[in-house]
């Protein structure tokens, strides 16, 4: 992008001011603007004047999920399933990494966490073994995608190129960054970090799709013949990725998605929960959850709002293909943002002072006809690394793996 078109994409969106201080800047920096201008989707500022209040909810229900006792009862059946597909080259694992350490104590990507304690044991070794365990099952190779960001592309892929892909077949790994979204003012100005730099942020975890297809991935996907994509965050570090029994079942009871849920260890755990609203699968985010939703019982005297999602998703990648250029709902999040003022100087504000953009996975649940939610056990499957020490934390997280014979 040259400066002229530049110009005239900010004028369509009334955003002249990023090139405000442009003859002041070196050469380099000069092209990282026009870059990042070139890069940037100015159109979500005009959502602001849609409507920036949260949509309300339909009617919520109960889901039936897939328990953990029906799943033991055709375990084989689903398995065999998951495996022939598999095998076939039907699957694919997004792995969303684009975050920080930063609440770990860290400045690399959080991914690069060494959880170790008589050796180093890194997250994303973690996550690439239990991905192993199922290419050693099948045989077979999968393509994993690991979406990166802004911030930790570069730290991320040198990291992995360090490790040796920590025995995995780099053929079949795949980067990718995540797109960015600008921040802005209440009034739809967007913000500037810098005198050659825009303020933005990751544009949701929702946001991975747009971001392959923007990036050139899905159009290997498509090449490769991969229909299942299996999605999942870093900081669970005893998921299981690519479980040929989760695919099955899946692809057995022909939905177009389906959701990794565990029990909740009690009605106010910060979990998102499977329901049905309007008739569509969804899910409700721990803050939305009602005292009503928390203590309906269901015909057994059970919570009926029990599941909670791990932030582990299986998508029929035609099916959401077909929903996201139908363009997902864009949530507009009160923020603080970081910004230099008129006078050229940097300040950090210490309260909200705009808006940042995004889209959410959630979103891609409810927009599907179907979604199975699929119980694991969370002692097996569930350990988050969210915090340095207490709930869902480093501490929690390496007592879970212990317990389940990993050496640390």
């Amino acid at each position: 992008m040259n400066f002229e078109e530049a110009q005239n994409k900010l004028a369509k969106y009334g955003q002249e001011h990023v090139l405000k201080y442009f003859n002041e800047l070196n050469r380099e920096q000069k092209e990282n603007l026009l870059a990042q201008i070139d890069g940037t989707d100015f159109s979500v500022i005009s959502k602001i004047t849609d409507n920036i209040k949260k949509n309300p909810h339909g009617i919520i229900s109960p889901i039936k999920a897939m328990t953990l006792k029906e799943i033991e009862a055709y375990k084989e059946e689903f398995t065999k399933t998951g495996l022939e597909a598999i095998r076939a080259g039907k699957a694919g694992a997004v792995l969303l990494a684009g975050g920080m350490g930063t609440r770990l104590g860290s400045d690399n990507p959080k991914g690069m966490y060494d959880i170790g304690i008589t050796k180093p044991v890194y997250i994303f070794q973690r996550i690439i073994r239990n991905l192993l365990d199922i290419v050693d099952m099948s045989g077979t190779w999968i393509h994993l995608f690991i979406m990166t960001s802004d911030k930790n592309h570069e730290t991320t892929t040198a990291f992995f190129k360090e490790q040796k892909y920590f025995t995995y077949n780099p053929g079949y790994i795949h980067f990718f960054k995540q797109d960015m979204a600008p921040a802005s003012t209440y009034e739809g100005k967007v913000y500037m970090e810098d005198k050659d730099r825009i303020a933005t942020s990751p544009n949701g975890n929702g946001g991975w799709y747009s971001s392959m297809q923007n990036s050139g991935i899905t159009d290997f996907i498509h090449k490769a013949g991969i229909e299942w994509l299996n999605v999942f965050a870093v900081d669970n570090v005893l998921q299981r990725i690519a479980d040929p029994c989760f695919l099955g079942a899946v692809i057995s009871k022909n939905c177009a998605a389906g959701a990794k849920v565990v029990c909740k260890a009690d009605p106010d755990e910060k979990v998102g929960v499977m329901c049905l609203e309007d008739g569509h699968p969804s899910i409700v985010e721990y803050y939305d959850q009602t005292e009503q939703l928390r203590n309906t019982k269901d015909e057994n005297g059970m919570p009926a709002y029990n599941f909670g999602v791990i932030l582990n998703y299986l998508f029929h990648e035609r099916e959401l293909e077909e929903i996201c250029d139908n363009e997902l709902p864009l949530h507009i999040v009160e923020k603080k943002i970081p910004y230099m003022d008129e006078t050229g100087k940097f300040v950090n504000p210490a309260k909200p002072n705009g808006y940042k953009f995004e889209t959410l996975i959630l979103d891609m649940i409810h927009l599907l006809d179907t979604c199975l939610p699929f119980e694991v056990e969370r002692n097996k499957e569930f350990a988050p690394i969210k915090n340095k020490t207490g709930i869902d934390s480093i501490e929690s997280a390496r007592k879970l793996l212990q317990e389940n014979n990993i050496e640390l």
